[in-house]
């Protein structure tokens, strides 16, 4: 848990998050920061599917772009200038580290040369002020995906820059990242992964209020856009059995360019000897692969303007939506700051509910099972895993799921990754009221 009242003076009050591997090794990824050069907090969620190459390298990257994004023409001038005259950087991020998190995100040589690449063009445009929160977000994650589609495609030299380009492009990673500045937050959403608000109204009930839409098979609207952008002798073939081409269940995601590049372009890359056995590539043209790309990074930007009654946001991988419903996710959320002695319900100036009394003394009698959680992305991990078909708490269920082999976890579970982040409702309140 990191309390950001003293570290950033912004509507964030702190953010909680944990992660519980089911891959070997975990194919999840995130990332907390703040941008130095604008005001903001970035947060992440990047869930990794063939390999966890990909969504490493958008974990470590996504936030730079976004941030030199939001840049004015002043101190992107600065930047290169500082660049043309071998002389430092202004700093860009600070990164909030997680526990045990042992990779610093710095950017390496070739990967700053691309972020410069993109702020020359930027510098192009000639703009006063950055792009707004939602082009910067739009235009990094596809900036950022052509940087990976590219990088592999580049003649490098250095033998374990080019395997590790290749294992980023060839493997993918679905993205959530929310922009929180002040009263704004912006989420961009390409993929699975889900955003959603714990909101309390005045009257003490919470309800959940989703900020993304699942990119996949389900989601009527990525069906029509697909049909839209393949020939219509492809609508039986696009999705089939629930998933792209037959592959892959996200809709949209990084890397992947086995569903993005022609096949030609996949041969002559392949044929530049590298050892894909080796390197763990996933070598496989599906059948129906006519007119790629099929695969997309452009994320859905949702804008919400924060209100003293969102008192929370959720960032999970699917491993955590897999078992439980958004709803559920609040609930528990809620239950645990009740616990924790934060949002305690006043039943003395409320009419008692008796379905709240209910899930009072439910709560109460279920927190006996264990040792109170130390944080609530702990508690949601614990209830996905751990929970039956009712979601009451099985200790049973989730000694088992927790001790399941190595080779077997996947086979029951996903990696799940999650963070929570507490909204300051009384800075909230404040901006409003001064406003």
């Amino acid at each position: 848990m990191i309390d950001l009242n003293s570290a950033v003076p912004n509507s964030v009050l702190r953010f909680e998050s944990n992660q519980l591997a089911a891959n070997s090794p975990v194919e999840d990824r995130r990332g907390v920061a703040s941008c130095l050069q604008t005001s903001g907090l970035m947060f992440g969620i990047f869930d990794g599917h063939g390999g966890h190459a990909c969504a490493q390298a958008v974990s470590e990257r996504l936030f730079y772009y976004v941030a030199v994004s939001l840049m004015s023409h002043q101190t992107l001038e600065q930047m290169e200038g500082a660049m043309e005259n071998m002389k430092p950087l202004l700093p860009i991020l600070q990164w909030l580290k997680h526990p045990g998190d042992s990779i610093y995100k710095d950017v390496t040589s070739v990967h700053l040369d691309h972020l410069r690449v993109y702020w020359q063009e930027l510098l192009d445009l000639h703009m006063e002020m950055g792009l707004s929160i939602e082009e910067a977000l739009m235009y990094s994650f596809q900036r950022l995906d052509s940087d990976i589609s590219l990088e592999i495609q580049a003649p490098l030299e250095d033998e374990v820059a080019k395997n590790l380009s290749l294992q980023v492009a060839f493997s993918g990673a679905t993205a959530c990242m929310a922009h929180v500045n002040g009263v704004h937050l912006h989420v961009a959403n390409a993929g699975d992964c889900r955003a959603i608000l714990g909101v309390q109204e005045d009257n003490g009930m919470w309800s959940c209020l989703p900020l993304t839409c699942d990119h996949n098979a389900w989601n009527p609207s990525e069906l029509s856009r697909l049909k839209r952008e393949h020939p219509e002798s492809e609508d039986k073939t696009i999705i089939i059995d629930d998933r792209l081409l037959g592959v892959l269940m996200p809709c949209r995601a990084f890397g992947d360019v086995q569903l993005k590049w022609s096949k030609e372009l996949q041969r002559n890359v392949l044929e530049r000897g590298f050892d894909t056995e080796a390197l763990n590539i996933y070598q496989f043209t599906p059948p129906h692969y006519y007119t790629p790309p099929y695969l997309t990074a452009k994320p859905e930007v949702t804008y919400h303007r924060l209100r003293p009654q969102d008192k929370f946001l959720v960032l999970a991988s699917d491993g955590l939506w897999d078992m439980l419903g958004n709803e559920d996710v609040v609930r528990l959320v809620v239950g645990h700051l009740s616990k924790a002695g934060c949002h305690k319900p006043d039943l003395a100036q409320r009419p008692a509910n008796l379905g709240l009394m209910q899930s009072l003394l439910l709560q109460r009698k279920a927190s006996g099972l264990h040792a109170a959680d130390q944080n609530a992305a702990t508690h949601l991990i614990r209830h996905a895993i751990g929970s039956n078909e009712y979601g009451e708490m099985e200790p049973e269920r989730l000694t088992a799921m927790l001790t399941l082999p190595e080779d077997l976890a996947r086979m029951y579970r996903d990696d799940i990754t999650v963070t929570v982040v507490y909204f300051n409702s009384d800075s909230i309140d404040a901006y409003y009221k001064g406003s």
